[in-house]
């Protein structure tokens, strides 16, 4: 656990993906909540999939990628293609 606090806050919150699972989960437990009950398996399926769409195309994730990834250029500059 010491090398982990051992990265700037920025790449811990990229490594450490228990938050963006969370709010996945989050995302796909509302949109199931909503709907309530499904005629078919399929139809479930087509809505979380549409759930898990709508939650790639949030720019926050990004945003953090894109300090992370600074930190990994300088750290392992010899090692890390921006």
């Amino acid at each position: 656990m010491i090398p982990f606090f051992a990265f700037d806050p920025a790449i811990r919150k990229i490594i450490y993906p228990t938050s963006a699972i969370e709010s996945l989960n989050r995302v796909i437990r509302k949109s199931i909540k909503t709907r309530g009950s499904f005629p078919t398996d399929d139809a479930a399926t087509k809505l979380i999939d549409m759930a898990i769409r709508s939650f790639e195309k949030d720019g926050r994730n990004v945003r953090e990628w894109f300090a992370a990834r600074n930190q990994f250029a300088i750290m392992f500059g010899e090692r890390f293609d921006a």
